[in-house]
C-alpha cells in the first residue's frame, strides 16, 4: 500500500505547500472533523443524514461489555443479525456481521472501543458512490461508482463447499480467515448454481471484488445524490457506501446508506481488476486536485485548517485504536 501510495503522498505534499498546510483536506467538509480525513466519528457523520436514508444505528461508548450491547438490541427494537463496527476504523477494520449473543460476547473479548451497532440491511446491490461539489456551484458531479461483488462461490452439485473455495482464487486466498466459520460445513455439497456468500461485508481485504460502475453515471443518477448531498449540511466531497435494491433503485436514489466517507474517500473503481495503474493515478490526482480546490475554497469562507499539532496528534491517536482496539 505504502509503495503503491508513493506519489499520492508527495503530490498531497505539494498541494499542502501551495495551501500552506499539511492538513488542508481538514476542510474538505466543514461539518466534519478533520473533513473526515481522520478520527472522524462515523456515527457524527450519520447523524448529518436525513434517517430515511439510514439503517438504525447505535454508538456505545467504551468499555462496552455484553450486558450494555443486550440491552440496547432490546431497547431499540433490534434484531439479529446486526453488524458491529468501530465508529473510528477504516478499510472494514473490525466491522462484522453478528449472528446472535454469542458472537456478540466474542467480538467483545478482542474489541475495547467506541461501537456502532447497526440494523444489518439484506439489500444485494452494493455499491459506493463518489460526489464532489465545489463551494459557490449549484450542481456537482459524480466521478466514480465501484459496485461491490462480495465474496461468494457458485455450487455446482458436484464439489463440497471447502473444494469450492479452493477452486476460487480469491476465495482460497482468504481460507485462513474463513476456516473457522466455515469448517463445520466444509464438507456440504451446496445444489446446482447455488450461490453461497461466504462474506457479508463489503471490503477490498474481505476478498469483495471492487467493480467499475462508471457506465452507471446519468443525469437521473447525478440528480439523485445530489439531492441527498445538499441535505447534509457542509458536505462537499466523499464517497456514499449505499445497499439498495438494484441498478434502477441506485439510480433513483432509492438507497439505504451505510457509511459516509469525507476527505479519506477513494474513487475505488480503480481497484477493478485490470484497470491501469496509470489511469488509477491519473484519477487519484484528479480527486486530490479537487480536494485541494474544495479545501481551499472553504478555507477563504472561514473554515480553518486543522492545526499541524492537532493534526499530528489524531492521526496517531486514530492509529493506536486501529492497532490496539482500545
Amino acid at each position: 500500500m505504502s509503495l503503491f501510495y508513493a506519489p499520492v503522498y508527495a503530490y498531497w505534499f505539494y498541494l499542502g505547500f501551495r495551501a500552506n498546510s499539511i492538513f488542508f483536506f481538514t476542510a474538505a467538509n466543514p461539518s466534519i472533523k478533520n473533513g473526515g480525513m481522520v478520527a472522524a466519528s462515523k456515527k457524527s457523520i450519520l447523524n448529518l443524514i436525513p434517517s430515511k436514508y439510514l439503517p438504525k444505528t447505535t454508538l456505545l461508548t467504551a468499555p462496552v461489555s455484553i450486558s450494555m450491547v443486550e440491552e440496547i438490541i432490546k431497547k431499540e427494537g433490534f434484531t439479529y443479525p446486526v453488524i458491529f463496527k468501530p465508529d473510528l476504523g477504516e478499510r472494514g477494520w473490525k466491522v462484522e456481521k453478528i449472528m446472535d449473543t454469542e458472537e456478540a460476547e466474542s467480538y467483545l473479548t478482542e474489541f475495547g472501543a467506541d461501537l456502532q451497532i447497526q440494523e444489518y440491511i439484506d439489500l444485494p446491490f452494493e455499491a459506493g458512490v463518489f460526489y464532489y461539489r465545489l463551494p459557490g456551484e449549484g450542481k456537482g458531479t459524480v466521478s466514480s461508482i465501484v459496485v461491490k461483488e462480495l465474496l461468494h462461490v457458485i455450487g455446482d452439485g458436484k464439489s463440497t463447499l471447502k473444494q469450492l473455495i479452493l477452486k476460487k482464487p480469491r476465495a482460497r486466498i482468504q481460507f485462513i480467515k474463513m476456516r473457522h466459520k466455515w469448517k463445520p460445513v466444509f464438507d456440504w455439497v451446496p445444489r446446482l448454481e447455488e450461490r453461497v456468500e461466504l462474506q457479508p461485508i463489503g471490503n477490498h481485504n474481505r476478498g469483495t471484488a471492487f467493480l467499475n460502475g462508471n457506465h452507471l453515471i446519468c443525469n437521473e443518477l447525478t440528480d439523485s445524490f445530489e439531492h441527498i448531498s445538499k441535505q447534509v449540511e457542509g458536505f462537499y466531497y466523499g464517497r456514499f457506501d449505499v445497499r439498495c435494491k438494484d441498478e434502477q433503485a441506485l439510480k433513483r436514489g432509492d438507497v439505504k446508506i451505510m457509511e459516509l466517507n469525507g476527505a479519506a474517500s477513494e474513487p475505488a473503481h480503480i481497484y477493478q481488476e485490470g484497470f491501469s495503474i496509470f489511469k488509477a493515478y491519473k484519477v487519484l490526482f484528479h480527486h486530490w486536485k479537487v480536494l485541494y480546490k474544495i479545501s481551499v475554497a472553504n478555507h477563504k469562507n472561514g473554515t480553518p485548517y486543522t492545526s499541524f499539532k492537532q493534526g499530528y496528534k489524531d492521526v496517531t491517536t486514530s492509529g493506536r485504536v486501529m492497532e490496539q482496539g482500545i
